[in-house]
């Protein structure tokens, strides 16, 4: 057995925290690494002790192998834990962490090398008998070959990297149209996240179901599944929502699949955690997707289910402890589901959100855990991926579980950036989803009406006068009167002060003092306030709990009825420049990969003029119309920020 004292986690975020925390727990010290953009980040608080990599890019940081192991080094590590993402599945680092005398909290640098090529992987499972999609993981990687092979297969067809997983650079294709496109921007968008832009080709499968096993093996040989997790809710080819048991599975079915899944790990001398992911087929026909060789950002809802600590196992594995349990021993109790908080806008193609998090409040909820890795004045960056945190809930069943998740949903303020959230609430209450009636193409075919916030004016006018309530009291807390005096004096005394706001609010209101106000006419009270937490009792003697930001000259506010963002219209606006006519702008910060228009160009409605990279996914800029393109302001490689015109076309 190894002594292990002080653990460096080479990852960031909420996966950083989470590692940390168990790793406290077990009596080890922490080292936290950080990027510039990540030099006051929770993770790097919370640790024991931190070191800085390098600039934001992840390629200058958290990529940075020669860095991380200095790090290690300076602090005098004795094991690293990779989380998931980044190096996790690089089996190039975790020999680097084997030759420089740490333990990887980790499978074997020849399991993940036999795991991460998909390629390679589907041949070994497939001799094994495990059943495989129809595909091509053939050598050549000429576009001409991979059209001619997808063609052959029959479209649709998916191309997914060889190298990695998570949802990154994969892309469908239906038509022959969409080959090109698909095989040029997979490439891409796998050598930016895993440095290999091989690219392997599955046949697409429409509407499957998509389940993994989670699986554990200690170095004397034991392995061990601790049942499945569902993970069916995706968006671009990316979970959103997660939960265990599954209903697709039956007891039978359910010991089939866990009996494959460990099949494949004995195939490799597979040790510590791991995840065998299978797609299942509406005929209930599952067939092998892929290993994930690292901790899984799901792991919590088998954690809750099961009652274990998979870090924790992990650890003492890497130990070289026995198993503390054998397959007879494990059971599930309960149901979990998981959410993932991204930031991101679903009405707007589930594009990234970026900036400061002026509030992130969780309202507490029995058997709610939440992994974060953002906090209020925090920032979502740019350079990493869009999840902002876990909401893991526990319940007896199904429904418990889902219904104390939307309650953390409803109660959850995240101001500043745009989220899922809503979103992530419609989706649970959706009755094909309380039905069980999961596939890939949920989201898609069934919530493409409900990716929008929906108006609602009670929320609207609750928002706004929670917000302009709240401006009164925090004048009035910075004004020289004595306490007693009303404030708010009139030449008019029968005029009411009042507050339009940009989105069509008006609330006109008068201080009666003691808390008491006329708000358009009816009375309102304010009970408590406590920045941001603000508690109104209506006309109607309802007594609600709202929470109020001022930053960036708006009013962020958050209700039991949702959220709004509220700009005060100026009393005397000053006149404006025009923006420029024609022009297509960044919707965010990012990086221009690819220009395909130049100026004087014809281009017809629907056309890619251009690819933006941001937040580790490709974003197209296409036309809305057909047209002539007047000036491309921008070439590859440039960095742009959100709002910059990119094209101008013309009028």
């Amino acid at each position: 057995m190894k002594t292990l004292s002080k653990l460096l986690v080479a990852n960031r975020g909420e996966i950083a925290l989470r590692v940390m925390r168990t790793a406290r727990k077990m009596g080890l010290s922490t080292v936290a690494v950080y990027s510039d953009a990540d030099a006051t980040a929770p993770h790097v608080r919370f640790a024991d002790e931190a070191v800085r990599l390098g600039p934001a890019p992840s390629a200058e940081s958290y990529l940075n192998q020669a860095a991380i192991l200095r790090a290690a080094k300076l602090t005098g590590a004795d094991c690293l834990h990779p989380g998931y993402g980044f190096l996790s599945e690089n089996p190039d680092f975790a020999q680097a962490v084997h030759d420089a005398g740490l333990t990887f909290i980790g499978p074997k640098p020849a399991a993940i090398r036999a795991m991460g090529l998909k390629r390679e992987a589907k041949a070994l499972v497939g001799a094994r008998g495990v059943p495989l999609v129809p595909g091509f993981d053939g050598g050549d990687q000429s576009t001409a070959t991979l059209e001619k092979k997808a063609l052959e297969l029959g479209l649709p067809v998916i191309f997914k990297p060889s190298a990695g997983g998570g949802g990154k650079g994969m892309k469908i294709a239906r038509s022959q149209d969409e080959l090109k496109d698909a095989i040029e921007s997979g490439r891409r968008e796998a050598q930016n996240a895993f440095g290999d832009p091989t690219l392997i080709i599955e046949k697409y499968l429409e509407r499957p179901r998509h389940l993994e096993i989670q699986l554990l093996g200690d170095e004397h040989g034991s392995v061990v599944h601790l049942f499945e997790r569902e993970c069916s809710i995706q968006r671009r080819h990316q979970k959103v929502v997660e939960e265990t048991p599954s209903m697709a599975l039956t007891a039978e079915s359910r010991a089939k699949m866990g009996a494959a899944a460990v099949e494949v790990a004995k195939a490799i001398g597979y040790t510590n955690a791991g995840t065998v992911e299978f797609i299942m087929d509406s005929d209930g026909r599952f067939y092998f997707s892929e290993m994930n060789t690292r901790l899984q950002v799901e792991h919590r809802v088998t954690e809750l289910v099961v009652g274990v600590d998979l870090v924790e196992l992990q650890i003492r594995i890497a130990r070289g402890e026995h198993l503390p349990f054998k397959q007879e021993d494990l059971k599930q109790k309960g149901h979990a589901v998981q959410v993932r908080l991204y930031a991101e806008d679903p009405a707007n193609g589930f594009l990234p959100s970026v900036g400061p998090v002026h509030d992130f409040h969780v309202h507490p909820v029995g058997g709610l855990l939440v992994d974060s890795g953002v906090e209020s004045g925090g920032e979502v960056s740019m350079h990493y991926d869009p999840m902002a945190a876990k909401l893991i809930a526990w319940g007896e069943d199904r429904h418990d579980s889902a219904s104390r998740m939307v309650r953390a949903l409803q109660g959850l303020s995240v101001q500043g950036v745009t989220t899922n959230r809503g979103f992530l609430a419609r989706l649970l209450r959706h009755p094909d989803y309380v039905a069980g009636k999961l596939h890939t193409g949920f989201i898609d075919e069934k919530m493409k009406d409900a990716l929008a916030e929906p108006v609602d004016a009670e929320r609207s006018m609750l928002c706004a006068i929670a917000a302009t309530l709240a401006q009164h009291l925090t004048r009035r807390a910075a004004d020289p009167f004595l306490p007693g005096v009303v404030t708010g004096f009139r030449n008019n005394r029968f005029s009411d002060q009042f507050a339009d706001y940009e989105s069509g609010q008006h609330v006109e209101y008068r201080a009666l003092g003691d808390g008491k106000f006329l708000v358009n006419g009816a009375p309102w009270k304010v009970i408590a306030w406590d920045a941001p937490a603000l508690t109104l009792e209506s006309p109607e003697g309802l007594r609600q709990h709202v929470r109020v930001v001022a930053a960036d000259g708006k009013q962020f506010v958050h209700s039991r009825l949702g959220s709004e963002v509220l700009k005060e219209k100026a009393r005397f606006p000053a006149p404006v420049d025009a923006a420029v006519k024609g022009g297509f702008m960044a919707p965010m910060p990012g990086k221009v990969v690819k220009v395909l228009v130049k100026d004087g160009e014809s281009v017809k409605s629907g056309q890619t003029l251009l690819v933006l990279e941001a937040m580790k996914m490709e974003q197209t800029t296409r036309s809305p119309a057909d047209g002539v393109v007047k000036k491309v302001l921008v070439r590859e490689g440039d960095q742009v920020t959100a709002g910059q015109i990119l094209v101008v076309m013309e009028e």
